[in-house]
């Protein structure tokens, strides 16, 4: 499966960005699907993740009510809504694929290439 991450772009503090994660080639089912972030000279960081079959969902603490992960069936697309940017989440967003409900990259076999996310203040 290939997965297409898209929507970024730049925004200012205290504002939205809903970010978008499509498979082609394959479906989600029997997936999680993750978002994570990398800063420059930083490690990747878990942000969100959503089993795909269940819709259960699970964030970073430094999230939590901020981003939802939302899912749609028909376009076989998980999003990533983000509200009340902070500058602090500027950063390359991914989304990935796993078989398993984890916060671990290593975890996650199938990547995004990537979007940019920059929140100025």
């Amino acid at each position: 499966v290939q997965l297409q991450a898209s929507g970024g772009g730049l925004v200012q503090a205290g504002g939205s960005l809903r970010l978008s994660c499509e498979a082609s080639g394959g479906t989600f089912n029997g997936y999680t699907v993750g978002w994570f972030r990398q800063a420059p000279e930083k490690e990747r960081e878990f942000r969100a993740l959503i089993i795909w079959s269940s819709s259960w969902t699970s964030y970073a603490d430094s999230v939590k009510g901020r981003f939802t992960i939302p899912r749609d069936t028909a376009k076989n697309t998980v999003y990533l809504q983000m509200n009340s940017l902070k500058p602090e989440d500027t950063a390359v967003y991914y989304c990935a694929t796993a078989r398993i409900a984890s916060t671990r990259s290593y975890e996650y076999s199938y990547w995004g290439q990537g979007t940019l996310v920059t929140v100025s203040s």
